[in-house]
Protein backbone atom coordinates (compact mmCIF):
# COMPACT_ATOMS: atom_id res chain seq x y z
CA UNK A 1 0.00 0.00 0.00
CA UNK A 2 1.59 3.02 -1.32
CA UNK A 3 1.13 6.42 0.87
CA UNK A 4 -0.73 8.93 -1.28
CA UNK A 5 -1.78 10.99 0.64
CA UNK A 6 0.69 14.13 1.84
CA UNK A 7 -0.97 15.98 4.71
CA UNK A 8 -0.32 19.86 5.21
CA UNK A 9 2.59 20.58 7.66
CA UNK A 10 1.13 22.11 10.18
CA UNK A 11 3.13 23.35 13.87
CA UNK A 12 2.72 22.63 17.43
CA UNK A 13 -0.04 25.32 17.93
CA UNK A 14 -2.31 22.89 15.81
CA UNK A 15 -3.37 21.17 18.49
CA UNK A 16 -5.53 24.33 19.80
CA UNK A 17 -6.31 25.70 16.85
CA UNK A 18 -7.29 21.86 14.56
CA UNK A 19 -11.47 21.89 13.43
CA UNK A 20 -11.44 19.14 15.08
CA UNK A 21 -9.79 17.92 18.56
CA UNK A 22 -10.30 15.10 20.70
CA UNK A 23 -8.64 15.18 23.79
CA UNK A 24 -8.64 12.39 26.16
CA UNK A 25 -7.13 12.23 30.04
CA UNK A 26 -6.08 9.23 32.29
CA UNK A 27 -4.38 8.79 35.56
CA UNK A 28 -1.68 6.14 36.07
CA UNK A 29 0.72 4.82 38.69
CA UNK A 30 4.25 5.29 36.45
CA UNK A 31 5.75 7.96 36.81
CA UNK A 32 6.53 10.58 34.38
CA UNK A 33 9.88 9.19 33.28
CA UNK A 34 8.70 5.91 32.89
CA UNK A 35 5.87 6.67 30.65
CA UNK A 36 8.10 9.48 28.41
CA UNK A 37 10.48 6.55 28.03
CA UNK A 38 8.36 4.29 26.93
CA UNK A 39 7.05 7.41 24.16
CA UNK A 40 10.29 7.89 22.84
CA UNK A 41 11.14 3.68 22.50
CA UNK A 42 9.05 4.18 19.29
CA UNK A 43 10.00 0.60 18.44
CA UNK A 44 8.18 -0.61 21.54
CA UNK A 45 4.95 1.03 20.86
CA UNK A 46 2.73 -2.35 20.10
CA UNK A 47 4.03 -3.70 23.32
CA UNK A 48 1.33 -1.18 24.99
CA UNK A 49 -0.29 -0.04 22.40
CA UNK A 50 -2.57 -2.76 20.54
CA UNK A 51 -4.03 -1.04 16.90
CA UNK A 52 -0.05 0.23 16.66
CA UNK A 53 1.40 -3.54 14.29
CA UNK A 54 4.35 -2.08 14.02
CA UNK A 55 6.11 1.28 14.66
CA UNK A 56 9.92 2.26 13.44
CA UNK A 57 12.30 5.38 14.14
CA UNK A 58 13.43 7.23 11.21
CA UNK A 59 15.74 9.92 9.86
CA UNK A 60 17.77 9.62 13.42
CA UNK A 61 15.27 9.54 15.71
CA UNK A 62 13.28 12.77 13.57
CA UNK A 63 10.54 10.37 12.34
CA UNK A 64 8.18 7.48 12.89
CA UNK A 65 7.03 5.24 10.36
CA UNK A 66 4.18 3.82 12.15
CA UNK A 67 1.51 0.47 10.91
CA UNK A 68 -1.69 0.41 12.13
CA UNK A 69 -3.29 -3.29 12.94
CA UNK A 70 -6.30 -2.04 10.05
CA UNK A 71 -3.61 -1.29 7.30
CA UNK A 72 -3.54 2.05 8.26
CA UNK A 73 0.34 3.71 7.76
CA UNK A 74 1.64 7.27 8.58
CA UNK A 75 5.21 8.45 7.78
CA UNK A 76 5.65 11.22 11.17
CA UNK A 77 7.68 13.87 11.83
CA UNK A 78 8.37 13.97 15.74
CA UNK A 79 7.67 17.61 16.34
CA UNK A 80 8.66 17.84 20.68
CA UNK A 81 10.31 15.90 23.03
CA UNK A 82 10.44 16.92 25.82
CA UNK A 83 11.71 14.77 28.75
CA UNK A 84 9.02 13.98 31.19
CA UNK A 85 6.35 16.22 29.66
CA UNK A 86 5.40 16.04 26.31
CA UNK A 87 6.42 14.33 22.87
CA UNK A 88 4.39 15.42 19.79
CA UNK A 89 4.44 14.02 16.11
CA UNK A 90 3.14 14.86 12.98
CA UNK A 91 2.00 12.99 10.07
CA UNK A 92 3.15 13.89 6.82
CA UNK A 93 2.23 11.29 4.48
CA UNK A 94 -0.11 8.30 5.03
CA UNK A 95 -2.37 5.91 2.71
CA UNK A 96 -5.24 6.96 4.99
CA UNK A 97 -7.79 8.82 2.22
CA UNK A 98 -9.79 12.36 3.56
CA UNK A 99 -7.00 13.25 6.26
CA UNK A 100 -5.63 16.63 5.39
CA UNK A 101 -3.91 17.25 8.75
CA UNK A 102 -3.18 15.21 11.89
CA UNK A 103 -1.01 16.28 15.11
CA UNK A 104 -1.09 14.08 18.36
CA UNK A 105 0.32 15.48 21.19
CA UNK A 106 0.57 13.28 24.56
CA UNK A 107 1.46 15.59 27.48
CA UNK A 108 2.86 14.33 30.87
CA UNK A 109 2.14 15.86 34.72
CA UNK A 110 3.28 14.23 38.11
CA UNK A 111 0.52 13.69 40.34
CA UNK A 112 1.03 13.86 44.24
CA UNK A 113 1.37 10.39 44.42
CA UNK A 114 4.19 9.69 41.69
CA UNK A 115 2.03 8.82 39.07
CA UNK A 116 1.29 10.52 35.91
CA UNK A 117 -1.85 12.63 34.25
CA UNK A 118 -1.55 11.72 30.59
CA UNK A 119 -3.08 14.07 28.10
CA UNK A 120 -3.42 13.17 24.75
CA UNK A 121 -4.61 15.42 21.91
CA UNK A 122 -5.67 14.15 18.31
CA UNK A 123 -5.77 17.42 16.50
CA UNK A 124 -7.37 16.84 12.84
CA UNK A 125 -8.14 18.22 9.82
CA UNK A 126 -10.02 16.16 6.85
CA UNK A 127 -12.60 16.38 4.51
CA UNK A 128 -16.55 16.43 5.87
CA UNK A 129 -16.94 13.00 5.45
CA UNK A 130 -13.43 12.32 7.51
CA UNK A 131 -14.10 14.71 10.06
CA UNK A 132 -17.56 12.86 10.75
CA UNK A 133 -15.75 9.78 10.58
CA UNK A 134 -13.40 10.94 13.48
CA UNK A 135 -16.57 12.06 15.46
CA UNK A 136 -17.97 8.78 14.99
CA UNK A 137 -14.96 6.88 16.57
CA UNK A 138 -14.26 9.28 19.58
CA UNK A 139 -15.81 6.35 21.92
CA UNK A 140 -13.96 3.79 20.70
CA UNK A 141 -10.27 6.16 20.41
CA UNK A 142 -11.19 6.76 23.89
CA UNK A 143 -11.06 3.20 24.54
CA UNK A 144 -8.11 2.29 22.54
CA UNK A 145 -6.50 5.69 24.37
CA UNK A 146 -7.52 4.01 28.11
CA UNK A 147 -6.20 0.71 27.02
CA UNK A 148 -2.91 1.72 25.90
CA UNK A 149 -2.21 3.74 29.00
CA UNK A 150 -3.35 0.69 31.40
CA UNK A 151 -1.36 -1.63 29.28
CA UNK A 152 1.55 1.11 29.38
CA UNK A 153 0.83 1.12 33.36
CA UNK A 154 1.27 -2.66 33.81
CA UNK A 155 4.11 -2.78 31.74
CA UNK A 156 6.15 -0.31 33.51
CA UNK A 157 5.26 -2.34 37.24
CA UNK A 158 6.39 -5.18 35.88
CA UNK A 159 9.91 -3.69 34.28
Amino acid sequence: MSMTHRLRAVGLEYVETAPLRLVFVAEISASPEAVFEAFTDVEGWPRWFRSVKEARSTDGGKGRAIRLVGGGRFRETVMAVEPHERYAYRVDETNAPGLRALLEEWTLRPTDGGGTVVRYVFAVDGTPLLRAVVRAMRPGLRRAFHQAVRNLDRMVAAA
